[in-house]
């Protein structure tokens, strides 16, 4: 009889942080494994609609070395940069930002939302930039949903966001081969999971689903063994994430905001902050997020 420890290799359990209005899931980085390919930050937020007259503010902070990708299942989220970037996503599209030497930007409900109460659901990921890559030029891009094709198969269907799967590939820019995608089944849907990524995860966000048939866990990140090619299936129905791409061989460390591959730059880009040598955000730079004592996103530097 098959187990579930046939197709994985290893399940993280996310850290829950309730933040009132809605709660977050963050699968990575744990202290057990911080990359899946090159994701290295994996946050699940929502479903939650907030109050009305209230949004989401994430007022504006820095990153360096690393990619940003916004998708969200229901809501907006307005999305402003220090390159002068200025967009509201909405389900269907995906915001790649790369902060590379280094980059602000701020996300917040778009104003006209909060009136009755914005809802919010969807994943914010990061991806670590590879080996001479790390210090690229800023760049944000915004596919819509034209440049994510659809893949659909009986009783179920995935939009591929980055990279080629099941034939298909997406517009997306990659810094490193990336694949990531938004998978939806109906019952007794079933789609099987490409096998040719380095490394691999998924992520069941709603309702139920099973890999090789043995259930799995909302919000946990089942690492997949290499070469192995899993069937994702559902009875009742239920949406996931597939997430990996091409393993790193360096280490990246992680300091709130900041990734990698070298600690002092990390210490150089706290200090930058701290000193407020970061540029601004051309429309939202009256606020900026002082960097932590303690980081509550994550040190493992």
């Amino acid at each position: 009889m098959e187990t579930i420890e046939t197709a994985v290799e290893q399940v993280i359990t996310p850290v829950t942080h309730d933040l009132g209005a809605f709660k977050v899931n963050r699968a990575l980085p744990a202290r057990e494994r911080t990359m899946v390919g090159p994701f290295i930050f994996v946050d699940e937020f929502g479903p939650a609609r907030l109050p009305a007259g209230e949004g989401m503010d994430v007022r504006p902070h820095p990153h360096i070395n690393l990619a940003t990708v916004t998708y969200l299942f229901e809501g907006a989220i307005e999305h402003r940069d220090s390159i002068g970037s200025h967009q509201v996503i909405e389900p269907g599209a995906i915001n790649l930002m790369t902060a590379g030497s280094g980059i602000v930007h701020s996300e917040r409900s778009p104003q006209q939302l909060r009136p009755q109460g914005p809802s919010l659901y969807g994943m914010q990921t990061w991806l670590a930039l590879p080996d001479g890559k790390e210090e690229i030029d800023p760049a944000f891009h915004h596919v819509a949903s034209n440049g994510l094709p659809l893949v659909e198969e009986a009783a179920a269907n995935a939009r591929v966001l980055m990279g080629t799967l099941w034939g298909a590939t997406a517009a997306t820019p990659q810094h490193s081969s990336t694949i990531y995608a938004d998978i939806q089944l109906a019952r007794g849907g079933s789609i099987p999971i490409d096998a040719e990524a380095d490394e691999r995860a998924v992520m069941l966000v709603k309702g139920e689903a099973e890999l090789d048939g043995q259930a799995i866990e909302p919000f946990s990140l089942y690492v997949l063994r290499p070469g192995h090619q899993a069937r994702l299936s559902s009875s009742r129905g239920g949406r996931a994430m597939l997430m990996g791409g091409e393993a790193f061989a360096t280490r990246r460390h992680v300091f709130w905001n900041f990734v990698s591959s070298s600690r002092d730059r990390i210490n150089q880009a706290k200090e930058d902050w701290k000193a407020l040598r970061f540029p601004l955000i051309p429309g939202d730079d009256q606020e900026f997020i002082p960097l932590p004592e303690r980081p509550t996103t994550v040190s493992y530097p």
